[in-house]
């Protein structure tokens, strides 16, 4: 099995925009739960865990912006559908209100829009994937 170039042509029904938007996705998830483990160790008072919780913030918040980066390359060159854009600006709206939650200490807020981001994030990477395979006409990857 071959590594595909840059002048070579992409497989049927993968476009490197629809890829980067996976990984990206996978990017995201991982980062919200990692996020979550260090929102873990500054409930359980952990020394440095504010600090590391409070860094990984703006580590969601890059995440979050390839993510959207990723969508709109999806969209534009590929000519895919603009609904990836639709799906991954609320991700991005939800991202500032939780730093905005987090600084001015609102937990009860707080703590449930961070697991309706990873569940947000989760699903529409299924989605993704999912629309990857049907393009493909269902077969296995």
């Amino acid at each position: 099995m071959s590594l595909p170039t840059l002048n070579s042509p992409p497989r049927a029904g993968r476009h490197p925009a629809q890829q980067l938007m996976r990984i990206t996705l996978a990017l995201q998830s991982l980062v919200i739960l990692t996020q979550a483990v260090t929102a873990g160790l500054l409930l359980a008072s952990v020394p440095d865990g504010r600090a590391v919780h409070s860094a990984m913030a703006g580590a969601v918040l890059l995440a979050v912006l390839l993510n959207l980066g990723a969508a709109i390359l999806a969209w534009r060159p590929g000519g895919g559908s603009p609904r990836l854009i639709v799906k991954s600006i609320p991700m991005l709206l939800f991202t500032l209100a939780q730093m905005a939650l987090g600084y001015a200490h609102v937990r009860e807020l707080h703590v449930p829009v961070g697991v309706l981001m990873f569940g947000a994030s989760i699903m529409l990477l299924v989605q993704v994937r999912n629309g990857d395979r049907s393009a493909r006409g269902g077969e296995a990857s």
